[in-house]
């Protein structure tokens, strides 16, 4: 069993006091709207689960380094960390748009105190973690683990994002109808599993370990990923949006819903596209670039 080592310093740095600001702020936020109790649908459920859970991994990670235990998980921690920091900003970002724009867009002021001491909250709570991400990402020419790099921050965006996308996909009915809409659900599950797999494998270190030469390998998937993307980009809108302009709320609300999703599709997708083409570029150049031949 290893033995318990009390690291006091992990409180006092920056670092550790930027994480002890991300435990208080995202612990006041669901406790605001657990008071008022207005989290009543899936945008409610949504923001609570991102505050909870990035308060419990935040305390999670600060004891873990305070007791000295952090070195002895069968893991890279600092992969881990810069992973959940990406994660936990890019989950209050979404909350702190989406808990307002829900809760707080149909009621005055005066009735809505807690719901928008919520959501300054949150938002300080993302300023937080996104200083945290600065603070702990690899500088340029320095020797760091993979995903405190920016290739693989943005695997976590890209697999943030298709998240998003997945979220907002309709029932199977829908787009079975058109092959060409079934090839951009199939992209987007291939793309997600496979970026997934490179996270999982970089925080148990299992990556350097595989019989292939995984940097020109994660070039060579960057490439694939980029010209998958570039097919979703023309097929999803052109079947979502051909000859189905958006219906009326009023009269077809649920219509309106599904057309809204759809939209929203297009933009993750040109974004994750954008993350793609980004993460190729500094691929590319960590590869073939900067490292000698």
């Amino acid at each position: 069993m290893p033995a318990l080592q009390f690291n006091g310093r992990s409180l006092i740095s920056l670092l550790g006091i930027i994480r002890l600001f991300e435990i208080f702020l995202s612990c006041t936020a669901f406790s605001l709207v657990a008071a008022c109790q207005n989290y009543n649908d899936n945008y409610g459920t949504w923001s609570m689960f991102t505050w909870c859970f990035c308060f419990i991994v935040s305390i999670f990670v600060v004891v873990m380094e305070l007791i000295g235990l952090n070195a002895s998980l069968p893991l890279s921690w600092q992969d881990f960390s810069s992973a959940f920091a990406m994660l936990a900003t890019l989950m209050i970002f979404t909350t702190s748009i989406v808990y307002p724009a829900t809760f707080t867009s149909h009621c005055k002021s005066y009735n809505c105190g807690y719901e928008i001491a919520a959501t300054v909250m949150s938002c300080l709570c993302f300023i937080a973690y996104a200083a945290e991400v600065g603070l702990t990402q690899a500088k340029a020419g320095e020797l760091s683990n993979f995903l405190t790099t920016i290739p693989g921050l943005l695997k976590v965006f890209e697999a943030y994002l298709a998240c998003l996308i997945f979220s907002l996909l309709d029932s199977y009915s829908f787009y079975n109808r058109f092959p060409g809409l079934e090839w951009c659900v199939a992209v987007y599950s291939i793309c997600f599993i496979l970026t997934m797999v490179i996270i999982i494998l970089t925080i148990g270190r299992c990556l350097g370990s595989l019989p292939i030469p995984v940097e020109k390998t994660l070039v060579a998937y960057n490439i694939l990923a980029v010209l998958l993307y570039l097919t979703v980009v023309v097929l999803w809108p052109f079947y979502s949006f051909r000859n189905n302009s958006r219906p009326s709320c009023n009269h077809n609300p649920r219509g309106c819903i599904i057309w809204d999703n759809h939209l929203g599709i297009t933009f993750l997708s040109f974004f994750n596209l954008i993350a793609y083409v980004v993460d190729l570029v500094y691929s590319y150049k960590l590869v073939f670039v900067t490292t000698p031949a």
